[in-house]
């Protein structure tokens, strides 16, 4: 039986469902259409598997007869596996699929059951989930007595998130305090807010003026970006096509921090039950699965224009918003995200050497939703990340394929002292202020030091993975002015060096500055303004920050 959901957690998943819908759809008369899905919501959240009933199936998993069911939702990061399939929700002949002997069925789930409700009805056995959507809900699906992994990571939002504002005065996300800011509770777009405003320079006093309005579920963005057209709020978070559409329509509405920017923050995976996981007769199944869909983002990058024709053939959501808005604002969606081929995945997934970017942000997204409280059971254990994926299918894909190891092991961002400059004739879009003790009147990096800069420092930059940074030093005001500001100087030279000899930092990426006592943070003649005590104050003042700059 399926595990019976919170209202909270019934929320969550509406929310996310006609978020996805989207405004267009919306005005393309689809409010009806969404009422009642969102009564079949409420169905599968109470455990009706009646609303994601299976087809009769025979023979082995991925056959003509039992083919390998994956659920998914309306969204263009999904494109290349509707390519794979030939166009079509079902494979077709001569598809990239067909070609591997695999026949596998996508469905259309915009209502988004909960993994335990397709697991226990067989309705699929895999189902889409964005990087966040997933920490939150694996917890849930182990208390259900049920597992599952992830097998992919088919998509990488590079733009297709974003804050905006409306008011030229508003250019990053401090100035976002004493502001209303429009979003979808516990989705993409709440959680990159959040990390925000955690990583911003705002006191914890001015963190708390920062006004979020939630729209209601029923809504989704359609309602967010309503209120932002309206003018009804100074700010909103939104993701394509809702974004680009209320960037378009609103006079002066432009972004102030995006995934751009902060490029390494939400992926999109595939999650496959663990029962079917675990048994050896389908490995090679699974590994024809991931293996078609990565030639699926080759194909569709290769001709974006059958991309297209893929979404509007298979989803009535694309085939509308190509009709209103015309096939060149589909495919200029595509701009904004990443389809993640095989490279893209060992990158991400730190097979390549580097940082593995999904389990960082799992685990950082597990951390932001438990502190809000949106889990159905807060007491639910921490799943490690590294148990969150299944490495195999990568892992054998990349083993047999040199040119996608050659190209995973390259940067994927270059950097340069001309392209900094430029980058930094605009304003920082977020400044973080991380405590770096030193030794009084000392610049030498101790122990403690460096662990607080691995911590909190390096994590920031990876989540910014194509900005530019100003590393700056900055002390309290006591002592003399011209000494603060030597050694704030040398202080951000130390660190500046520790991240570029121990994390491969280019130094082309930092501008190094010291700027003693004359950007407080914090009032020290009057540090009851920020709730502090004159103590709390000068630490606070006494800090290394890392200024965002986006290219």
């Amino acid at each position: 039986m399926a595990y019976k959901m919170t209202g909270l957690t019934k929320g969550l998943l509406a929310t996310i469902a006609l978020g996805l819908i989207g405004s267009v759809g919306w005005n393309f008369f689809l409010k009806d259409k969404l009422a009642s899905d969102g009564a079949k919501t409420q169905a599968v959240a109470a455990g009706d598997s009646k609303a994601a009933a299976p087809r009769p199936s025979s023979g082995k998993l991925g056959s003509p007869g039992n083919p390998l069911r994956v659920s998914l939702v309306s969204f263009h990061g999904y494109a290349p596996a509707l390519v794979a399939n030939g166009n079509s929700l079902r494979t077709q002949p001569g598809s990239i699929y067909a070609q591997q002997g695999l026949n596998v069925e996508f469905v259309i789930n915009d209502d988004i059951p909960t993994l335990t409700t397709l697991f226990e009805s067989k309705a699929a056995q895999c189902a889409w989930r964005t990087s966040d959507f997933w920490a939150q809900e694996h917890p849930n699906l182990r208390n259900s007595g049920h597992d599952a992994k992830a097998v992919v990571i088919v998509d990488n939002t590079q733009g297709a998130d974003a804050v905006i504002a409306r008011d030229a005065s508003v250019q990053k996300i401090e100035d976002l305090a004493g502001k209303t800011v429009a979003l979808l509770q516990y989705t993409p777009s709440h959680g990159m807010l959040i990390d925000a405003i955690d990583n911003s320079s705002l006191t914890a006093r001015a963190k708390k003026q920062i006004k979020p309005i939630f729209i209601k579920a029923d809504e989704g963005t359609a309602g967010v970006r309503a209120a932002f057209v309206a003018g009804n709020v100074d700010a909103a978070v939104l993701w394509d096509p809702d974004l680009a559409l209320a960037v378009r329509d609103v006079k002066g509405a432009h972004v102030i921090y995006s995934t751009k920017t902060a490029t390494n923050l939400i992926y999109d995976v595939i999650v496959c039950d663990q029962r079917e996981l675990a048994k050896p007769e389908n490995v090679e199944v699974f590994q024809k699965f991931v293996d078609g869909w990565l030639e699926g983002v080759t194909a569709a990058k290769a001709k974006p224009d059958q991309a297209v024709e893929a979404l509007i053939a298979t989803e009535e959501y694309f085939k509308l918003l190509g009709s209103k808005e015309g096939k060149p604002f589909v495919k200029g969606l595509f701009g904004n995200l990443l389809w993640t081929d095989l490279s893209d995945n060992a990158r991400a997934l730190g097979l390549a050497g580097g940082v593995n970017h999904y389990e960082r942000v799992y685990s950082r997204f597990d951390q932001i939703y438990r502190a809000e409280g949106s889990l159905a059971n807060p007491k639910s254990p921490v799943i490690t990340p590294q148990d969150s994926f299944d490495y195999r299918f990568i892992k054998a894909a990349l083993q047999r394929n040199t040119q996608a190891q050659a190209s995973a092991a390259r940067p994927v961002e270059t950097f340069s002292e001309q392209g900094r400059t430029t980058a930094m004739a605009a304003q920082a879009v977020v400044t973080k202020p991380v405590s770096v003790t030193f030794a009084s009147g000392s610049a030498e990096l101790s122990k403690r030091a460096q662990l607080v800069i691995d911590k909190e420092m390096v994590p920031f930059i990876e989540n910014n993975g194509s900005a530019y940074f100003e590393l700056s030093g900055n002390t309290d005001s006591v002592g003399a002015a011209s000494v603060n500001e030597a050694l704030s100087q040398a202080r951000a030279k130390a660190v500046a060096s520790y991240l570029e000899k121990q994390w491969e930092i280019s130094r082309s990426r930092l501008r190094v500055t010291g700027y003693g006592s004359a950007r407080p943070l914090c009032d020290e003649r009057n540090p009851a303004a920020s709730d502090m005590s004159l103590d709390e104050c000068r630490g606070l003042n006494r800090s290394t920050r890392l200024a965002v700059f986006g290219k």
